[in-house]
């Protein structure tokens, strides 16, 4: 599980890159990736760019990435973007076009 606080952006998400691609590059790699976005005051671009590549290496090795608490600001963020669709998204509030997975 990555818990994720504060501003996910240019400054830090290079480390989150770097943490992300160890998991999902590891020789046996977890079925599953939840990501903690409940404490995330704030996104940019970088933020979301590496949010996506790390879904598109996790995709193509059979890896299911999780993003939970997604609520307030950072889900009307991923709704207008239409990214809460390529999510699978669990603790979502505020939120009637999404399903809970657990």
């Amino acid at each position: 599980m990555f818990y994720l606080q504060g501003r996910v952006d240019i400054d830090s998400s290079p480390d989150l890159r770097d943490q992300l691609f160890a998991v999902l590059h590891k020789p046996s790699p977890p079925e599953a990736i939840a990501i903690d976005v409940s404490a995330v005051s704030h996104v940019d671009t970088s933020g979301i760019a590496t949010l996506i590549e790390a879904l598109k290496i996790a995709r193509i090795a059979g890896i299911t990435m999780r993003l939970q608490g997604l609520q307030g600001r950072l889900l009307q963020l991923f709704e207008a973007t239409g990214l809460v669709v390529l999510f699978e998204t669990y603790g979502v509030t505020n939120n009637s076009s999404t399903t809970e997975v657990s």
